[in-house]
């Protein structure tokens, strides 16, 4: 404790220190100073208030603890008031390790002996019910002439009295006096450091009485019982602090003074065992008396009745408290294993695979690309990188569109484009998919958006694209766009994905476009950090709903010009590693010697590998090939064929493509 915390302590401690100066008549104290009330009256003038000062009626005297020690003790200045104070009740602050080493007590072992050897010069310990096989057991003594070797130390010249002296470790004792007349503040006195009286029981196997006197410890153990002794009720953080390093095995028995300070202290303890969760009981051995000692002189077949009732309601406590706790640990293990083993799952697994005949693979609509995907999509996080300019956009929203004709639901989030130009290139693939081999009537993207240019276009070309519109239309109810810019995230993805199947009940397949340009989860982390968190929230959004989610990615710079492989996608480690399928697009031939990234664009169809990079459940490393019309935002698989009919007349870049 520090100065002010042992102040406060302090201060609260003027009832108790009051009952060892003097003694009440009614609700008055008799004045330790003055001694009113002694007289023929028998009228005394002292009152403890509320604010825990002391004030004489009869003296005029009034302050609180340390001013009553030092009017009774003549201390004139208040550090001499103040350590006063901290000796009678053993309060002291927290010293440095180094000062504690540094301060030694005396060994009084060599006293404790002969003390012991005149222990049958007096009668006190017969007279406190204490038999000579517990005086042996535990040292205790006699000393004729004692005289506090703490005062002798200060420079002081105290009287001699008889005392027996009980050790409490071999550096410290209680000299208690046997005169029953004697000034009661110096009835009792410890000498050397404050320790809990045989506190060596906390290390056994029995349950211990926890009481507040060394000699009602001693009466404990004298009816067949353990005790340890506070030696004061100041000691109760000692004595808990004890417990909490070193957690005994056994219950405690709190059976402190049946006073009011035993009580409170008896409580405080009561409620730092439960913050500890450690077991307790209590129970008053005391009955009707003071203390344990008092119960024992007074009547010691009740007593030892007591302690041997409450041993054996102990041991009955005990045994009921092994059981119910063995009960709740089996009961806990048998729920744990219920609710977490894989046979607690077994039942899961089997309802997913019957419910899975409902729900087969999702397919892409690119017939090789969903050979080497197990028919197509399942649930999972699908990132698709590719260098700019390669038709990642356009392949994502062709595998869209595809599903979406097989009237399955996809959500795409175009975070750079509008959702008109993503329209726009659906219905410019399908003029090219509709133009009967007239490559002159397809139409671009902006050919279908620009409408000035509708004025030149033929009859032919207007049929063309109404017609693609009203095929395009034909599956757009299970097409859904969503554009942004900086405003869309993971969580509003989620959102919306929930909202999706709360009105429609259709699970759909989500479509980001792109990864990196997601709204940051935190927007003073940095851009990987943010890029990792999104995909793990869109791992596990797909997990969550169990629906596949296809995420485009950019790569880093330095691999725009070698092979595709894991390490492009390092700007970010939880694409490599949280991704359930991994798949990347480049140019035919990207990464050797000859190869020019430049000449390769310019071809058309450009030649396109998708390659598998990671598969958690199938094939990797096999690559599917296209042919990529970028005009049309077009991919034809081809293996080593090229596209029928409409190929010759792109090959040739015949017309002006409007």
């Amino acid at each position: 404790m520090d100065k002010e915390q042992i102040k406060l302590e302090a201060k609260n401690r003027l009832p108790e220190y009051l009952e060892i100066v003097t003694s009440k008549i009614g609700s008055k104290y008799i004045c330790p100073i003055c001694k009113s009330g002694t007289g023929q009256n028998k009228t005394p003038a002292g009152q403890l208030n509320a604010d825990q000062t002391y004030h004489c009626y009869s003296c005029n005297f009034h302050g609180d603890i340390f001013e009553l020690v030092g009017k009774i003790e003549n201390i004139i200045d208040y550090p001499g008031k103040f350590n006063r104070v901290c000796e009678i009740f053993n309060l002291f602050t927290a010293q440095p390790k180094s000062e504690q080493k540094a301060h030694n007590y005396a060994d009084y072992t060599d006293y404790f002996k002969i003390c012991h050897e005149r222990a049958s010069e007096t009668n006190y310990f017969s007279f406190r019910g204490l038999s000579k096989e517990t005086v042996d057991k535990f040292m205790l003594g006699f000393d004729p002439a004692w005289r506090s070797p703490k005062a002798l130390r200060d420079g002081k010249n105290p009287p001699a009295s008889p005392r027996i002296i009980i050790p409490t470790s071999s550096h410290s004792y209680l000299a208690r006096a046997v005169d029953p007349n004697a000034d009661p503040k110096y009835k009792a006195v410890k000498e050397g450091a404050s320790e809990l009286f045989n506190k060596s029981a906390l290390s056994g196997e029995t349950p211990v009485f926890i009481v507040e006197g060394e000699i009602d410890a001693l009466s404990v153990i004298e009816a067949g019982g353990q005790a340890v002794a506070l030696g004061s009720t100041a000691n109760k953080n000692k004595f808990i602090d004890f417990i909490g390093k070193n957690k005994p095995e056994f219950l405690l028995i709190l059976s402190l003074d049946n006073d009011d300070t035993g009580k409170k202290t008896q409580s405080e303890i009561a409620n730092a065992l439960k913050a500890l969760k450690f077991a307790f009981l209590e129970a008053n051995i005391s009955g009707r008396y003071k203390d344990p000692n008092e119960h024992l002189t007074s009547d010691s077949g009740a007593f030892r009745s007591v302690i041997r009732d409450t041993l054996a309601y102990t041991s009955q406590y005990a045994a009921e408290s092994a059981e119910i706790k063995s009960a709740e640990l089996t009961a806990k293990r048998k729920k744990y294993i219920d609710t977490t083993s894989v046979t607690a799952k077994v039942d899961d697994f089997i309802g997913q695979i019957k419910s899975s005949v409902d729900t087969p693979a999702i397919p892409t609509g690119f017939t090789e690309l969903d050979k080497l995907l197990d028919e197509g999509l399942y649930e999972g996080l699908y990132v698709l990188g590719a260098i700019s300019s390669l038709g990642k956009t356009s392949f994502a929203l062709q595998i869209a569109d595809q599903i979406a004709q097989q009237e399955q639901d996809v959500l795409i989030f175009s975070l750079e484009m509008a959702k008109t130009e993503l329209m726009a290139k659906s219905i410019s693939r399908i003029t090219l998919l509709e133009c009967r081999g007239n490559i002159n009537h397809a139409k671009t993207t902006r050919g279908i958006t620009a409408g000035k240019r509708y004025a030149g276009y033929s009859s032919e070309e207007k049929t063309l694209i109404s017609n693609s519109i009203k095929k395009y239309t034909d599956y757009t109810d299970h097409l859904f766009i969503y554009e942004g810019v900086g405003d869309i995230g993971a969580s509003q993805v989620r959102e919306i994905a929930e909202t999706h199947i709360k009105s429609t009940g259709n699970k759909p397949v989500i479509i980001i476009d792109y990864l990196q340009i997601l709204a940051p989860h935190e927007p003073r982390a940095s851009d990987k950090q943010n890029t990792d968190r999104a995909v793990f929230e869109l791992k596990r959004l797909s997990r969550d709903f169990k629906i596949p989610i296809i995420a485009i990615s950019s790569l880093n710079r330095e691999n725009y010009s070698t092979a595709i492989n894991m390490a492009a996608f390092k700007e970010s480690g939880a694409v490599e590693y949280s991704s359930d399928v991994l798949l990347g697009l480049q140019l035919m031939g990207a990464g050797k010697k000859e190869f020019n990234a430049d000449a390769e664009k310019k071809k058309s169809p450009r030649k396109i590998e998708l390659k598998i990079l990671k598969n958690r459940n199938g094939v990797t490393g096999e690559s599917v090939y296209y042919d990529y019309f970028p005009k049309f935002n077009f991919f034809k698989e081809t293996g080593k064929k090229v596209i029928e009919g409409c190929t010759s007349a792109l090959s040739k870049e015949q017309g002006e493509h409007r």
